[in-house]
């Protein structure tokens, strides 16, 4: 099972975006929203790595409100 975790928004280069990594038994995948590409793999074959652009494609709108819900100031205070 693949454990997924979002970051909170933030600006780089004047457009906003979040972080999703993706991990599973010691492979690590990192790519970023709205563009939905996999910017770092470590593990994850090709085809794989397609798939894990595909589902953040398909859960966009799910993925931006996972990371317009993070509030930065508490997550650092658990």
């Amino acid at each position: 099972m693949v454990d997924i975790k979002v970051s909170a928004v933030f600006e780089k280069d004047g457009k906003k975006m979040a972080y999703v990594s993706f991990s599973d038994d010691g492979r690590s995948a990192e790519g970023t929203i709205p563009d939905c590409v996999i910017t770092h793999n470590k593990g994850f074959s090709e085809e794989e790595k397609a798939q894990l652009e595909d589902y953040m494609k398909n859960e966009l709108s799910s993925l931006k409100k996972m990371a317009a819900g993070i509030n930065v100031v508490k997550a650092l205070m658990d």
